[in-house]
């Protein structure tokens, strides 16, 4: 059963200041680390590798190891976290994840790297599953587009400044601070715990069996998908494990009341397109971070600090853009919102490989600017749609879902990209652009389709 507002005081319409003030400064704060801690460990790697004596081709897996926890327990912590509450959740991940951050700058090896890699991964996944449902509970309705355009504006700032400060903390010490300067931030949202918001609690049975399933379902997918160039065989049975286990998933959740993959959600019209949107937006993000950086050095000839300007223009733009979306979302079609900042990704990425070898530099800042505003632009309505179209009850599982949808797109678009640079390795960041493009045009049609064809899932929320 779901203990729900008949059964206790009737749910608020978000939190009162300034207890709103105090909770949405934890959740940035929460926010601010897990995104820090990802891009500043890629910027560690070369430094890691040199130091600790480990080949660059097994460092990678710094950060696959992380990514892999995250995906394949995000749909699970969202479910035991509707049962142990938000705020009990979120003591725990930020604590495990700072633990995690002192064993990583304590290791001596790559398996002791790996193991507390993967210990902060889970405490990454534990605060990475309340971040939609928190926002759901700390703003009222009419705020919750400004709430989501503050966390795409945070994300976007500290995925500028992450790979900047790591790079200066490397400058002037080892890599063992890039996980160590996490730590001041985690100690600082112990004392805003208290603000955040109480979510009715489910009393439902825990179904360890659909948990285990879950874990084939995302990672195998994801594993082989990267395989289906290099190791066709491998990458099949990987594939068909996943869709078997999927099968049986879909199967034992669809007539559970609060099921740990989130079925009841997805029967709701604009959930399941804004998953779906979400789903191809994030991949296409993705393969444009990981296979433009190999374009602008191989073709366009451009230095490793020009790589970094243009990778910023495009979290500038999302910056930007995102607090202007979350505006618009209240008063326009979403449906209209989101393909027009599809359009913009796909037109951004197309504009980068169409031009000339001697192009000046400033048409591939535009080019980039225009892909991180679209990408902004898509995301807050995208995003808005998600959140308040789940009843309040289940708005921890609305956010484990959002979560779940954006790592594993991320991961898809990664994958596209390594099988793009296994089928060619001289036109391979051509070919992973290329990817990129067809994940946004995708998001695009998945958003025409919502307005012409569904108009309900297309209603102002």
């Amino acid at each position: 059963m779901i203990e729900t507002a008949s059964k206790a005081a009737p749910l608020a319409d978000g939190l009162e200041t300034p207890r709103r003030h105090w909770a949405t400064l934890t959740l940035l704060l929460a926010i601010t680390i897990t995104v820090f801690d990802a891009s500043m460990a890629n910027v560690a790697l070369p430094a890691i590798a040199h130091a600790l004596s480990i080949n660059p081709a097994d460092v990678v897996w710094v950060v696959i190891a992380y990514n892999l926890i995250v995906v394949v327990s995000l749909l699970p912590l969202s479910a035991v976290a509707e049962r142990i509450g938000f705020r009990r959740m979120f003591a725990i991940g930020m604590t495990l994840f700072m633990l995690a951050s002192l064993a990583s700058a304590a290791s001596e090896s790559l398996l002791g790297l790996l193991l507390s890699r993967m210990a902060q991964g889970l405490g990454s996944a534990m605060l990475m599953c309340l971040f939609g449902g928190l926002v759901r509970n700390i703003y009222p309705l009419n705020k919750l587009g400004m709430g989501i355009s503050l966390n795409a504006m945070t994300v976007g700032l500290m995925a500028v400044l992450g790979p900047t400060i790591g790079a200066f903390i490397l400058q002037l010490a080892s890599w063992h601070w890039i996980f160590l300067v996490n730590i001041p931030i985690c100690i600082g949202t112990y004392f805003g715990i208290r603000f955040l918001p109480d979510v009715p609690r489910s009393r439902g049975r825990f179904d360890w069996v659909a948990c285990v399933l879950s874990v084939p379902v995302f990672g195998l997918s994801i594993v082989g998908l990267d395989a289906v160039v290099k190791d066709p065989a491998r990458a099949a049975l990987c594939l068909l494990v996943a869709a078997l286990a999927g099968w049986v998933l879909v199967r034992r959740s669809r007539d559970q009341v609060a099921p740990i993959v989130p079925i009841d959600l997805l029967r709701i019209t604009p959930i399941a397109y804004a998953v779906g949107a979400s789903a191809f937006s994030f991949a296409a993000q993705m393969s444009a971070f990981v296979a433009m950086p190999f374009y602008f050095k191989q073709v366009m000839g451009y230095s490793y600090g020009d790589v970094g300007i243009l990778l910023g223009a495009w979290s500038v733009g999302v910056a930007v853009m995102a607090p202007l979306a979350g505006h618009l979302s209240t008063r326009h079609s979403i449906a209209v919102l989101c393909g027009l900042g599809a359009a913009c990704m796909a037109l951004g990425m197309l504009w980068l490989i169409l031009l000339p070898i001697d192009a000046a530099f400033v048409w591939s800042m535009a080019g980039m600017l225009l892909g991180g505003v679209g990408f902004g632009f898509f995301q807050t309505p995208n995003n808005r749609a998600l959140l308040a179209g789940a009843p309040r009850h289940r708005s921890g599982a609305a956010g484990g879902m959002q979560a779940t949808t954006r790592v594993f797109g991320q991961s898809f678009g990664t994958a596209l990209v390594g099988v793009a640079f296994t089928l060619s390795a001289a036109h391979g960041a051509t070919l992973g652009v290329v990817a990129g493009i067809s994940c946004a045009l995708v998001a695009m049609g998945i958003n025409i389709v919502r307005h012409f064809f569904s108009p309900a899932a297309d209603l102002d929320l």
